[in-house]
């Protein structure tokens, strides 16, 4: 059996990303009702509204889902971790990211909860399982919103992380069909994380004007708006990310650029649908996307399309 699906208790080796702003109780249930593993984000939330989405989604699915923290877009996370802590029977699982978990991994697990850890290099995936993560999230920077400074494609790097580490391993980055579900499969990878093709869903609570970019994107759509706060940002190309582009080259400081790329510019495009006041993170695949589904469509979809093609690859040789 796939050790991701046994791990998570889920039918397919499909996982939802953290997705900032949002990543939503309803979405979260819906992927988890395909089949995969839905998570709520708490990025861009208030401690009330997290734990809204949580009830949300325990009450739209019986099946297993988590919830993601992004450890720095959170000046104090302990209200949070309360709340996970207050609901760790409704809760399987919480992914880690964008800091150090060092000192989050000891508490979630001592509440009986599987820790997910999302890196960027294969250096970083060995101190996760050292650290007790049961699953290593390696991200490519073809993937929207915040990635690892070291720039590696998740072509190169589910291998190099395979390599690293005996504990399971999920590919994010650049997935958004059976294709690419496939290809990373193939890779070594016993999972895969999407998260901008789950923002172009029914149950997805991103604005509408954001989906509509989203499917209007060409292969070329999406930029690194800054390089110089910790890592590359991947957005979706529109006025107010060119601007920051621009300003960061003229003026390359702290002062001058992260006023610009807080999260509140984030929520102004993805949430409120003020798309020349803010930037939309997205990845690379959203040239793919061709219409807005049901979260659960897409998991059964995806995971019958990536078992077709290994089956015929496999007829191949």
């Amino acid at each position: 059996m796939n050790r991701i699906c046994e791990l998570l208790e889920i039918e397919v080796p499909v996982l939802e990303g953290g997705l900032a702003y949002v990543g939503n109780g309803l979405l979260a249930a819906a992927v988890s009702n395909g089949g995969g593993f839905g998570q709520v984000g708490s990025a861009g939330r208030t401690p009330e509204n997290f734990e809204n989405e949580i009830l949300v989604a325990s009450e739209a699915t019986n099946n297993p889902f988590g919830v993601n923290i992004p450890i720095s877009q959170h000046t104090d996370f302990s209200p949070y971790l309360e709340i996970i802590k207050k609901h760790r029977e409704l809760i399987k699982a919480v992914s880690l990211g964008a800091g150090n978990p060092k000192n989050l991994v000891p508490y979630l697990k001592d509440n009986g909860l599987l820790v997910l850890i999302l890196t960027s290099t294969a250096i970083h995936s060995v101190k996760a399982e050292k650290l007790g993560a049961d699953v290593i999230v390696c991200e490519g920077y073809e993937a929207g919103g915040s990635n690892g400074p070291s720039e590696l494609t998740t072509f190169t790097l589910v291998p190099q992380v395979k390599q690293a580490v005996s504990i399971p391993v999920i590919a994010a980055g650049g997935i958004v069909d059976g294709r690419s579900m496939a290809a990373a499969l193939i890779l070594g990878a016993d999972g895969v994380q999407m998260g901008t093709r789950f923002v172009a869903t029914e149950e997805c609570e991103a604005h509408t004007h954001f989906k509509e970019e989203i499917l209007a994107a060409k292969d070329d759509s999406t930029m690194i708006m800054t390089r110089m706060l910790k890592g590359p940002l991947r957005v979706l190309k529109n006025e107010y990310a060119e601007q920051v582009y621009e300003s960061e080259k003229i003026t390359p400081t702290l002062e001058n650029v992260l006023p610009r790329v807080r999260g509140t510019y984030n929520k102004l495009a993805m949430l409120d649908g003020d798309l020349k006041g803010g930037f939309m993170s997205c990845g690379q695949v959203a040239s793919l996307i061709e219409e807005i589904d049901s979260a659960e469509t897409v998991v059964k979809r995806i995971a019958g399309e990536a078992r077709r093609i290994l089956a015929k690859a496999q007829a191949l040789f």
